[in-house]
């Protein structure tokens, strides 16, 4: 019989051996469909999008000028070193849930609720910010066939309704409830096409890069705008005494806490862990193998849209598309608008894949309802996937995106933090186990992820420093009101305790 955890209140932690254990309970058992090429799929699948097809421009525009690319390149760093302590712990411990699990082997439960609290923010807000990004550009084909159809209006004030988010995210949860593997082969089909439509871009675009355009490289800092304040600049800028973040070293750096959200997903491989045939070998190759295409093909992508216009022609509501459209090279604009319709819609399926697998874990501990933890006839936890398409649906139907893109990063680079020192931790208190893949150079490289990704943070607004620890306050609450005394774990010590 595993062992539980021997520490005991908020604290006590979850054996990797019970973690396992629990993965064959009848009621909760999830279908082990997933191949190295699923896994590999569904990272370059969630990866390859928003910060193709919208980010680049808009942040070479507003932020960081032509080095852009270079500010790819700092984020790439920072998720690479992450994933290289994802990789160990998603094969020495295959279960369901990512950063959550992990933290629950390793710190204890209320470590563990709170990054499953702040992978919310990673994966439900993400999916509604990417769903609302994706409903723009069903806007743009719709009208490139003649349709002038608006994919949202206004409800006056603050809310709107969006009902090109709202059928999106409906179709995706029938997907997903209906099974892994086939939304696996939805993904594997979108992903060829975008993946095709951004090598095209590539090729087609550099015929029109000029030398001049990436002078200067890193342009001068430049003073805030029109209604800017010191709670939208950077925690580092702020300190450091600068204007602003806009441009110059400061802006770099800023740039590369906000295209860090085009890398997120990269972990959501980390998720399907139980779903794996073989996850000691398939889940480090998929979270490293995606990782590595998509670097390749923001950095390139990033160096030919910035070549081929000047970043002064480049603002906040700027596309990949809008390059193409300044030069007349309209054929390319419809292309790109078909492909970011494909490439979001992937993005969005899986981060609201990883948001159901990690409720799904939360909930089979008892952290959360334990109803949501029930697999149907298809191996899927249907109830946990019409709650987060309920949910995601109605943030991205009646809610502006606005700054929840930030709220998306700190939350990441938060889980990050906490996976890279659990593996110091679980090398430490469990030498024991058998680690099919080892982080290499330990702890030198989880204390490099903990430093570059502490970095990025300090690179976000005050304002999304301030909304994060608001949100992290309300997950307390709910913990300790209800998590902590619905716990399986504490249940099971409870009744040790007195002999039961």
């Amino acid at each position: 019989m595993a062992t539980v955890g021997e520490r005991r209140g908020i604290w006590r932690t979850k054996s990797v051996e019970q973690s396992i254990q629990d993965t064959d309970e009848p009621d909760t058992k999830l279908r082990k469909d997933l191949t190295t090429w699923d896994l590999i799929v569904f990272g370059v699948a969630v990866v390859v999008g928003a910060g193709i097809f919208t980010l680049a421009a808009s942040t070479a525009g507003t932020v960081a000028g032509p080095s852009v690319s270079l500010a790819f390149v700092i984020a790439a760093i920072a998720c690479g070193l992450a994933a290289l302590c994802y990789a160990e712990f998603a094969s020495t411990v295959p279960v369901a849930g990512s950063a959550y699990t992990f933290s629950y082997a390793t710190f204890g439960e209320l470590v563990a609720w709170i990054i499953g609290w702040d992978l919310v923010l990673e994966f439900a807000v993400g999916s509604a910010v990417v769903s609302k990004a994706w409903s723009k550009y069903l806007n743009q084909v719709l009208s490139v066939f003649g349709l002038e159809v608006p994919t949202s209006f206004s409800l006056g004030g603050f809310f709107a309704f969006d009902w090109g988010a709202l059928l999106l995210v409906a179709v995706l949860a029938t997907l997903l409830a209906i099974g892994t593997k086939l939304s696996s082969r939805v993904s594997a089909v979108f992903t060829v096409i975008k993946v095709g439509i951004v090598l095209l871009v590539i090729v087609v675009g550099f015929a029109y890069v000029k030398a001049e355009n990436y002078t200067p490289f890193v342009p001068p800092a430049a003073p805030g705008g029109e209604g800017d304040s010191g709670l939208t600049q950077s925690l580092l800028s702020l300190f450091g005494g600068g204007a602003s973040s806009t441009y110059g070293i400061y802006g770099l750096l800023a740039a590369a806490s906000l295209v860090f959200f085009a890398f997120i997903g990269f972990d959501v491989v980390a998720t399907t862990a139980e779903e794996t045939r073989d996850p000691q070998k398939s889940l480090p190759r998929g979270i490293l193998g995606s990782l590595a295409i998509v670097t390749v093909l923001y950095v390139a992508v990033a160096l030919v849209l910035t070549g081929m216009v000047s970043y002064r022609q480049l603002d906040e509501n700027s596309t990949l598309a809008t390059a193409f459209g300044e030069l007349g090279v309209t054929w390319a604009e419809a292309v790109i608008s078909v492909g970011a319709i494909v490439g979001l819609t992937t993005v969005v399926m899986v981060l609201m894949l990883g948001q159901i697998r990690v409720l799904f874990a939360m909930s089979r501990d008892g952290l959360l309802p334990g109803g949501l933890a029930r697999t149907g006839s298809h191996g899927t936890p249907v109830r946990a996937t019409v709650l987060v398409g309920a949910v995601v649906a109605a943030v991205a139907t009646f809610f502006p995106a606005g700054a929840l893109e930030e709220m998306v990063n700190i939350g990441t680079l938060f889980a990050f933090v906490l996976v890279s020192v659990g593996v110091i931790v679980l090398r430490r208190t469990r030498p024991d186990l058998h680690r099919a893949f080892r982080t290499p150079l330990v702890p030198l490289v989880p204390i490099l992820s903990v430093l570059a990704c502490l970095w990025l943070m300090l690179n976000l607004s005050v304002e999304t420093w301030l909304r994060f620890l608001v949100w992290m306050a309300l997950g307390f609450v709910v913990y300790f009101v209800y998590g902590r005394s619905h716990s399986r774990l504490g249940r099971r010590q409870a009744g040790s305790a007195t002999g039961r």
